[in-house]
């Protein structure tokens, strides 16, 4: 039997979020996931100096639309009074704030934020206090089990996070310094759950349906983050909804997958325009495609195509000629 999943106010079931995902998680692809039953979307990170220069690219990540909530916005910085002023900037355009505190990116990283934050546990606290008397929003952090397996301090983060009044606390079970190599431990799930009283989310190496249920049985975790896995594939949550509540898991026909592909590509040009859109829809188009016969000619193929026409063209002709069914 699974539970609601509530943080702070908001009451989430099923209880799967969409991750924030860099150069990912814009407005089309929330929709996406939200018609496929995603009950809470991230947008990608967003970095909390770049709020306080308002600058273009930064303010552009917080588009959204009255279909896409409830919304939860994830920061990153490394300094508690920006932190907090970002919090107060952004919480009229969302109803949950997230404080990134695992981005193994060496960008992120560089600058103080991100995981270099699980070596520093004091400026932690002091990040997670101001931010908690900046804004009212149901406020959780994400991290990872550690900087390297020499320094892992989830547990201590974990409890930090209670104290100063987390909502609660994602948990992506590798450390820094495994980036996104070898398998993610579970176990580490399981143990920052008897750890701590705030609910527990999971994330990493979730990429089916039946991963999504069997992170909530074998960590007892309160919910399930979901990134890499929902690429290409945002009928996961539809799917994964259908297997916790005991059913077979519904896959997509290829009718639904064409017409969600271009559902997708519609989204984007009216977001960025006709020859942006081209451009962002390719390394999308790889993953709706991936293990289908013929992925690899209808990559390469359109991957040379600049006009929206001519690619609405091709992925018509590639899903009604494809077999997989």
């Amino acid at each position: 039997m699974h539970n609601n999943l509530a943080v702070g106010t908001l009451d989430i079931f099923p209880p799967f979020i969409l991750a924030p995902m860099a150069g990912i998680t814009d407005l089309p692809f929330r929709l996406l996931a939200r018609a496929q039953g995603a009950p809470l979307c991230f947008t990608e990170m967003i970095s909390a100096e770049g709020l306080k220069r308002s600058g273009k690219n930064t303010l552009a990540l917080l588009r959204s639309s009255p279909e896409d909530r409830p919304l939860g916005i994830q920061l990153f910085g490394d300094d508690s009074e920006s932190l907090a002023d970002a919090a107060r900037c952004i919480e009229e355009n969302c109803d949950l704030i997230d404080i990134n505190m695992g981005c193994p990116v060496k960008k992120v990283v560089s600058g103080g934020a991100g995981s270099s934050l699980l070596r520093t546990p004091l400026k932690v606290a002091a990040i997670l206090r101001s931010v908690r008397k900046a804004t009212n929003r149901p406020l959780t952090i994400k991290i990872r089990t550690g900087w390297s397996a020499a320094e892992l301090s989830f547990l201590e983060i974990g409890r930090i996070a209670a104290e100063e009044g987390c909502d609660a606390i994602t948990l992506h079970p590798r450390t820094r310094a495994q980036m996104f190599t070898d398998h993610a431990n579970w176990d580490n799930i399981r143990e920052l759950k008897h750890a701590v009283r705030i609910p527990v989310i999971g994330s990493g190496d979730v990429f089916s349906c039946r991963d999504v249920v069997d992170m909530l049985d074998r960590t007892g975790c309160d919910g399930v983050m979901i990134a890499r896995g929902a690429m290409g594939n945002p009928w996961i949550f539809r799917e994964a909804a259908e297997l916790l509540a005991g059913r077979t898991p519904t896959a997509p026909t290829r009718e639904e997958r064409r017409s969600t592909v271009l559902f997708h590509l519609e989204q984007l040009c009216e977001l960025y325009g006709e020859k942006s859109a081209v451009a962002e829809m390719r390394k999308h188009l790889s993953w709706y495609v991936k293990g289908l016969p013929g992925a690899a000619r209808f990559r390469a193929m359109a991957n040379s195509i600049v006009d929206k026409q001519l690619l609405r063209h091709a992925i018509d002709n590639f899903f009604n000629q494809v077999e997989y069914e």
